[in-house]
């Protein structure tokens, strides 16, 4: 599911892919739950990177409900991260800005704050939903915690390209 940052994917792989501009978490300690917070995700961070979820759906008709986005993943089948931050050196990843750009055209637009406030606001959820069995995210764990934009649909022959200001670029052709 992890692609090269620059590369290329088949878009035969897919039924419907779309692409998400987001900020990518890499552990650097554990993060154990319940009542994990904001604060807490950030100081067990190592670093942060921009990146593109690929999304699809095996749900052909398009009629999906929340149970279906459940059971198919949320939609995750794919990741390009690109070059890695240390946290001590990101920027204020609230106030980042965000172009995603399909064949260089600029088709979406957000910032950080757009991912309910914080971008890290999401992660201590699977931290604190993980903790009623006994586990958490280890070090190592890279966690997407929502997308800044919305998702347009990428095909064949198209490149998407996320610009997350200092943090940096991350791109994608589909071939």
């Amino acid at each position: 599911m992890v692609h090269r940052d620059g590369g290329t994917v088949r878009a035969a792989r897919y039924r419907a892919p779309r692409v998400e501009p987001e900020i990518c978490f890499r552990l650097a300690r554990p993060l154990y739950g319940p009542g994990a917070t904001l604060s807490d995700v950030l100081a067990a961070t190592d670093a942060v990177a921009p990146a593109l979820e690929i999304v699809d759906s095996r749900i052909r008709d398009g009629r999906i409900t929340l149970a279906d986005t459940v059971a198919d993943h949320a939609g995750a089948a794919g990741l390009v991260c690109g070059s890695w931050t240390p946290i001590a050196y990101a920027p204020d990843l609230a106030a980042v800005n965000v172009d995603l750009l399909v064949d260089g055209s600029r088709v979406a637009t957000g910032s950080g704050a757009d991912v309910m406030g914080h971008p890290a606001t999401p992660v201590p959820w699977p931290a604190d939903t993980l903790a009623a069995y006994g586990r958490g995210l280890d070090p190592g764990h890279v966690i997407l915690p929502g997308a800044i934009t919305t998702a347009p649909c990428i095909g064949v022959g198209q490149k998407a390209e996320a610009r997350l200001g200092a943090l940096g670029s991350v791109s994608v052709s589909f071939i």
